[in-house]
This record gives C-alpha cells, structure tokens and sequence, in this order.
C-alpha cells in the first residue's frame, strides 16, 4: 500500500426513489412506497476512492448529515488503512461516550465498507482475499422486499421465478396471522417439495402469542428459520419462543456492534445470527462478531440492505469468514439501488451460488449520475 492513503475528504449521498403500486410488497412493518439508501465516498490524498453503504434506518438525511458533519471531522486526515484505528475513533469520540446510538452505527458502516475498497484497490486485491479469504461459492437465498402477503398462489408463482433463476432456498415473510402464513408457507412447500430450503422473517410483525400459534407449523413444515418475530430489544419474548418448537430463531440485523451481539450469544435464545455489514459497524465490526460466533459454532447469515454496495461486501465477506451462511439475494421488483447505482454485484449460478467479485477492492464501478438524479425524498418510506 505505497499509496498516499490519507483520508481528505468524506461525503454521504442521501438518495430514493418511489415504489410503483405495482411493485409494492406488504410487510410486517407496513407495505414499501419508496426505497432510500445513504452512499458513501471516501477520497484519499493518493486519489483512490472508496464507495460504502450505510443504512438509512428509515431517517436517510439524517444519517447523512451525521456522515457529512461530525464523522467527517473526526476521520478526515486520518490513514484509510486503519480500518480499526478510525472505528475505535468513532467509538471513542462518539458512539461509546453518548450511548450505543444506531445513527451512528449506520454512519459509520458506511464509512468502514468504503475504507476496506480502498485497503483492496491499494493492495490490487479483491476484498474476499484481503480479509484472508479466497474467490468460492456462496450459497443464496431469494429475499430482499419481496415474497410478501399475496394469496398463495400468487406466492408460489413468484417463488417460482427465484427457483427457475436457480436460487435452492427462499424466505417468506409472515407476520399476517399465523393462520394465514402458515397456508403460504405450506402452498410453497406443496409446489417445490422438500429440497427446497423455506424460511420465514415476521419483520417485527409478531406477539408472543402469534409465535406460540405459528410455531408448531413451521416445524411441521420444515421450515429454516423464523426471523425477528419480534423488535430486537425483546429479549424475553426471544427466550419464551425459544420453546415454542424445533424452528430456530432467527435476528441481527436490528443488532447493533459486537456488544449487542454478545447478549445474543449469552442468552443463546437467537442461534442464526444476522449482522448487516451496513448496520452492525461495517465489516470491521462484522469480522469481530463472526469470530465470537464461530466460538460458539454458529453461523453467520449477514441481511441484506439496499444497494449493491452491500451485496458486493456481504458476498465477499462471507467468502473469508470460517461460519459463513447464506447470502442474502435481493429479488426485489425494479431495485435501481441493485440496477443502475452500481455494476452488477453478483450472479446467481445454476447450484443456487453466488461468488466475490475478481476486481481490488469491493470489485464495483459506481454510477455517480444516479445520485445526482435520484435525490432524497422525505418521508416515511412504509404506509
């Protein structure tokens, strides 16, 4: 890393774009009219150029402001290789002394992943093989915003696209009523057989009562996992639901840094653990809590968030831990943030497969016009 790595600027691209009716996809947590991201740039004195992703944690401006004004000042001038040394600065000066803060969890993901494409890009390596890892196969599932609350037949066509296209396991979002979505789970299950891996996300739509209702069938159905029944704080809903049957629970992408993480792992009530390198502290933080997993031999399914930022980073970061698990596909109706933001960032194979990009870095070129015609709209982004 000869080049003059020295961090000279940061710079938080807050963007959207709305949803058409006939793309929406109802969810626990309401049904979808726009899609937000918040892109970061990282520019060297060397003139490499990270890009990263953070999340936008429904407040998308918000959380570019807190990039574009306190997290810059406190990394600009600072080398861009230490990874660590800029995170334990944000911890320092911001996240640990004013409280373990998601908006600045999220701000600062961003930043890390852009720090780790330039590591790569310096090193003329691909991101998988610089944390320590190497270019394989990574299995995927279809998910993103999508398989949500149609009738089952409507279900099973759209699962069906995601089968053809070679995905071998989908995730069905419940939180209706456990009635309702066991029938959509078990019309999935009807029309693929059982070689197909079924899993299942409530998107916070659960009560303790739907997961005692549900429960039973998602055994009977085989199903993967059951993911965040309920907010991630609820810790004593977890433990409950534990006992409720043989499906494992399943959260973490609502967990915020190793520190949270260790709670999870203590209660042992949560077993698929679902960091998001966008979320979580990035991939420095995400390194550090798959190594904590990996001492309790479970795995690591990181969730997917909006662009192809992350997709790229997930992909590659699964390829270089030891407790890698699925990859999260985003098969979601018309993502520009998947489309036009960024070259492709991955291809699903015949074997239901995904791989890390060659390229140095995060392997991606990004489209800068997008952000420019794809300016922030204000407003929630669920009705």
């Amino acid at each position: 890393m000869s080049a003059d790595l020295r961090i000279v600027d940061v710079k938080a691209y807050p963007t959207s774009f709305p949803v058409p009716a006939e793309n929406r996809v109802a969810l626990g947590i309401g049904t979808a009219i726009k899609r937000d991201a918040v892109v970061v740039k990282v520019t060297t004195k060397g003139g490499l150029t990270g890009w990263g992703e953070s999340h936008h944690g429904r407040a998308h401006t918000a959380v570019a402001k807190l990039i574009d004004t306190t997290l810059r000042q406190l990394v600009v001038g600072m080398d861009a290789a230490d990874a660590v040394g800029v995170w334990a600065k944000i911890y320092k000066m911001q996240l640990g002394s004013h409280g373990m803060g998601a908006g600045t969890c999220l701000a600062m993901s961003g930043i890390d992943l852009a720090l780790w494409d330039i590591r790569g890009q310096a090193a003329g390596m691909p991101l998988c093989r610089l944390l320590g890892g190497a270019r394989k196969p990574v299995p995927a599932y279809a998910g993103g915003v999508s398989l949500g609350y149609q009738e089952p037949a409507k279900l099973v066509d759209e699962a069906r696209k995601s089968v053809e296209a070679g995905y071998k396991a989908v995730k069905l979002r419940v939180g209706d009523t456990p009635q309702r979505d066991l029938e959509r789970i078990r019309a999935v299950r009807k029309a693929f057989g059982d070689e197909l891996v079924i899993l299942t996300d409530a998107n916070t739509g659960y009560s303790v009562a739907d997961a005692r209702a549900a429960m039973p069938g998602m055994d009977e159905l085989r199903v993967g996992w059951l993911e965040e029944p309920f907010p991630a704080h609820d810790y004593r809903s977890y433990r409950m639901a534990a006992r409720f049957g043989r499906t494992p629970l399943a959260a973490g992408e609502n967990h915020f840094t190793r520190f949270e993480f260790n709670r999870v792992l203590e209660d042992g009530s949560i077993s698929i653990l679902q960091p998001d390198l966008s979320k979580t502290g990035g991939i420095t933080e995400a390194l550090r809590i798959a190594a904590m997993a990996s001492a309790y031999k479970l795995p690591i399914h990181p969730h997917s968030s909006m662009t192809g930022l992350n997709h790229a980073a997930s992909i590659h970061f699964l390829a270089a831990i030891d407790n890698g698990g699925y990859f999260e596909g985003d098969v979601s109706r018309a993502n520009k943030f998947r489309d036009e933001l960024c070259s492709k960032p991955y291809e699903v194979d015949r074997d239901g497969n995904v791989w890390p990009l060659e390229k140095p870095g995060l392997g991606l070129e990004i489209n800068e016009e997008f952000l420019l015609k794809h300016p922030a709209i204000e407003g929630p982004g669920y009705v």
